[in-house]
């Protein structure tokens, strides 16, 4: 399974709106991957550590967005530590990445660049992983995040960094997982129905079809189709489209009026 961890304060104040979860839904769908979980945290790092702990046991695909910088919120990386049960260090390959990223600020800057000024010596502190991480890199600014065995992945809270880190993590560590995943939805827009009705039909089709699942996704004020209901089914390919016919059937034998399909 793969899962998101996304942490700020700033989402769950709503100061800041999270996409991290859209875009990478996009990112895993685009490889046939697909996400199983995701969960918000702010910058408690308790909580951080217990979700940190829960993805490295749980041999998932883990993504962990954000606070790995380092300001007094950015505790991602201690915790990380902690979850771990292992020591931060300098990580050499993250040592001379942010040190070329800090000579080319200088530079740009026109300033001498000083690798033991107090500025520098800050910057570092974003290259101090648990022992044996392994950098992701940054394409847009160098500064790495990291890797922990081999599976639970920590980014930036900046999309920018972020989605081309997540893409880089995707394609060169997991492309064994790629189109394991795929998955098909049809569904079609059933006019004034009520959920407790179409029940029946629902698990019948679940039953016929396994592991196909039907969903239903009710609107009582949609500016087009008013009140209905969404009905679907998802899953494997080469199941959905049998699965559909079955759906559309029992809803002809049920009477129902039905509108549009859709496919994704």
């Amino acid at each position: 399974m793969i899962g998101l961890i996304i942490i700020g304060d700033e989402i769950l104040s709503g100061r800041r709106q999270d996409k991290h979860l859209s875009k990478a839904i996009e990112l895993l769908g685009e490889r046939g991957m697909a996400l199983s979980w995701a969960r918000y945290v702010g910058d408690d790092p308790e909580r951080i550590t217990a979700d940190l702990r829960h993805a490295l046991d749980s041999g998932d695909v883990v993504f962990s967005f954000g606070g790995i910088g380092a300001t007094p919120d950015d505790h991602t990386r201690a915790c990380a530590g902690r979850a771990i049960g292992r020591s931060l260090a300098l990580h050499p390959q993250a040592r001379e990445l942010i040190l070329q990223r800090s000579q080319e600020m200088a530079d740009e800057a026109g300033q001498a660049f000083d690798p033991s000024a107090p500025d520098s010596l800050r910057r570092l502190q974003m290259g101090f992983f648990p022992e044996g991480a392994a950098i992701i890199p940054n394409p847009y600014n160098k500064i790495p995040g990291f890797t922990l065995e081999g599976r639970v992945h920590f980014l930036p809270g900046f999309p920018v960094m972020a989605w081309p880190m997540m893409a880089w993590a995707l394609d060169h560590l997991h492309r064994d997982l790629h189109g394991k995943s795929q998955t098909r939805e049809k569904a079609v827009v059933v006019y004034g129905a009520i959920e407790s009705l179409l029940t029946p039909l629902m698990i019948s089709i679940e039953d016929r079809f396994a592991p196909v699942k039907v969903f239903s996704l009710p609107s009582v004020d949609h500016p087009v189709h008013g009140r209905h209901i969404e009905l679907g089914v998802k899953g494997a390919p080469e199941l959905v489209d049998a699965a559909f016919e079955a759906l559309q059937q029992g809803l002809s034998q049920f009477g129902a009026s039905v509108g549009p399909i859709s496919v994704r």
